[in-house]
């Protein structure tokens, strides 16, 4: 009932590098533990040891070291369905979570690892009047709780990042830094991540990406042009911000299929057959002949070609062409831009020869008398850094309707279905873990609407309250989640309304899930600090559902938090039924060898039961007896 220690993960994966770097140690509770022996390692990895007060190239900060910590830490917190907030909550593959995002992410570790396609994030510019998370670095690993809402020393989570504070860049850098190292975790091997910011924080944000994801996995840093929100009194006015763009791994992720809206529809790229003359006289490209032999393919039936009338070539007579090829021999006297390909054109029959840039090519002759190369449009890269005519924050505080006036800039739908449709398709899951007004969400609705699209999203947004004096506060908005959610939902059902006929199948729901403490009581961590009586207490909270239990176990499972979920009766006890039954789980109370029994008969791949679930000593005694006879096969897991 926790997540993976990471840190564990990476000794173990060291150790299988270099077994001579294992060593023992003894740990806080004074038991020995595997360890690993840093100098051994640098013997291991360099010829000539860089360490000590020697200068180097680095990038660091205040507290760097625990920010790396904290991203390993594992957690014991768990996510609690929320059905009443939900929108299809047992259909919808799309999941909303409330809470502190490192939190979060990390049990999505569990269950996405390298499952997204796309992460978007905009978190905060840090210019000055931002809130940025309090990751509290003086906590031991056991002590560093959950956190829903604001919490500083006066119970708020959010703190604010004044110019003011001597640790301005170094607070940002401790808040970014173990979410985008767990974020990586998360994406697909050709998963790609967007990062919105400005100039406050972009230095730092590019070598933080650069050192998580590896400075050759950058693929971009685009230049987007804002509808003009600058400072009117500032010497130069700044109307763009920055959306840096790192992949998981480079050489895996595919030229992005997207083509620029700005480009006129009329351009050759839009094009099926992109034609060019071959003629070019230049020093490079002198005057030469060439024959031109019978048999040479055109793009027209029949045609008479007066050679008078044609300046370049110049042709040694008049060409004529029947059935779309010519039926004489003539010599063409020019400068050839492709004279060597033209030359292995006719040499191998006329089929087609493949050009510099690995694209098939043909040669014609046209009515003018000019030869051309005919080339199949290729699915190249038509993306452009610079990103025009995509809105700004008055645009997007129009796409989310009188909800606007709630929320402090926005993203526009526009610009986020344009990236969304560079590098996400089909069934593709996105991930935006700072959602805010849950333009993500919206982007990828509409997006599936207009190309009939199956994209999966999951938002985490922390449940950051708002301001009493505040019009959303005033409209009954206690939380910008409160928000979002409402968002998702007005947004879904314009969808639907605008394209009856082809979005029935559409899915705009969302399964609301909330970060709270483990579902488990402390003594089921360290009974070893609770006496005899307290270890036969029931070690789960009394103020949690079975649902509950059910998600925690998903969790630890790493069963998508979207799968189905069906509630059963099996012998008068209710059982949950994941996956059509790839889970089982019963939490009732006096729970029979009958039940047992049934369910075995289903061979789920898991079983999960509560200690305090069974009827008796004799069910206890035949619990396993029941399993080998009818499902050995089977996972099972008291809790």
């Amino acid at each position: 009932m926790q997540t993976t220690n990471i840190v564990d993960e990476n000794i173990q994966r060291i150790g299988e590098l270099f077994p001579n770097c294992l060593t023992e140690r003894l740990n806080d509770e004074g038991k020995p533990e595997v360890a690993i022996d840093f100098d051994q390692l640098r013997q291991e990895l360099s010829k000539d040891i860089v360490e000590g007060a020697e200068e180097r190239y680095q990038f660091t900060w205040p507290d760097k070291r625990n920010a790396i910590r904290l991203a390993n830490a594992p957690t014991t917190d768990t996510l609690r369905p929320c059905r009443e907030e939900s929108v299809d909550f047992d259909t919808t593959q799309n999941l909303y979570i409330e809470g502190d995002n490192l939190q979060v992410l990390k049990l999505l570790r569990e269950n996405y690892l390298g499952k997204v396609k796309m992460i978007y994030i905009d978190p905060p510019y840090n210019t000055g009047n931002d809130f940025v998370y309090n990751d509290d670095f003086s906590q031991t690993t056991g002590e560093y709780m959950h956190n829903s809402g604001q919490e500083d020393e006066e119970g708020n989570r959010l703190v604010a990042n004044t110019e003011s504070n001597g640790r301005f860049h170094t607070d940002w850098l401790n808040m970014i830094y173990p979410r985008l190292k767990v974020a990586k975790d998360l994406l697909s091997e050709d998963g790609v991540i967007f990062i919105s910011i400005n100039d406050y924080e972009l230095d730092n944000l590019l070598k933080a990406c650069s050192e998580v994801f590896g400075s050759s996995n950058k693929l971009a840093c685009f230049c987007w042009r804002t509808d003009g929100n600058f400072d009117n009194q500032a010497r130069i006015k700044n109307c763009h911000e920055y959306i840096l763009l790192f992949a998981k791994k480079e050489t895996m992720v595919n030229l992005p299929e997207t083509i620029d809206p700005n480009i006129p529809k009329t351009s050759k790229i839009f094009k099926e057959e992109i034609r060019n003359t071959i003629i070019k006289n230049g020093v490079k490209n002198p005057i030469s002949d060439l024959l031109i032999p019978k048999g040479f393919p055109a793009d027209i039936e029949k045609c008479h070609i007066d050679k008078a009338n044609v300046i370049w070539p110049q042709y040694s007579e008049s060409i004529i062409i029947d059935d779309f090829k010519t039926q004489n021999d003539v010599v063409a006297r020019t400068g050839w831009a492709s004279k060597a390909q033209l030359v292995d054109f006719i040499n191998g029959g006329y089929k087609s020869v493949v050009d510099n840039k690995g694209q098939e090519t043909i040669f014609v002759l046209t009515k003018t008398g000019a030869i051309e190369t005919i080339k199949k449009r290729e699915n190249t890269s038509h993306v452009i850094s610079v990103l025009n005519n995509m809105g700004g924050t008055q645009k997007a505080t129009a796409d989310m309707g009188e909800l606007g006036n709630f929320f402090d800039y926005p993203k526009p739908v526009s610009l986020m279905k344009y990236l969304s449709s560079m590098y996400s398709k089909d069934n593709d899951l996105v991930l935006d873990f700072f959602s805010g007004s849950a333009t993500t969400a919206h982007a990828v609705m509409q997006l599936n609407a207009e190309d009939g699209g199956k994209r999966k999203f999951i938002m985490v947004q922390l449940p950051e309250k708002t301001d009493e004096k505040s019009e959303a506060y005033k409209a009954g908005y206690k939380n910008i989640c409160e928000i979002g959610k409402e968002r998702i939902r007005r947004a879904g059902k314009k969808i639907k309304e605008e394209s009856p006929l082809t979005t029935q199948d559409l899915d705009t729901g969302f399964r609301v899930l909330k970060l709270d403490s483990s579902n488990m009581q402390d003594v089921y961590y360290t009974p070893s600090e609770f006496n005899e009586q307290k270890l036969f207490d029931d070690n789960i909270k009394p103020d949690r559902t079975e649902e509950d239990l059910l998600f925690q176990t998903m969790i630890e499972l790493g069963i998508a938090l979207s799968a189905k979920i069906e509630k059963r009766s099996i012998a008068g006890k209710t059982v949950w039924s994941v996956s059509d039954g790839y889970l089982m789980a019963c939490f009732d109370e006096e729970v029979n060898e009958t039940t047992i029994t049934e369910i075995a008969r289903q061979q789920p791949y898991y079983f999960v039961m509560r200690d305090s679930s069974l009827a008796n000593d004799q069910v206890a005694d035949n619990f396993e007896q029941i399993w080998e006879e009818y499902s050995k096969d089977t996972v099972r897991k008291i809790i």
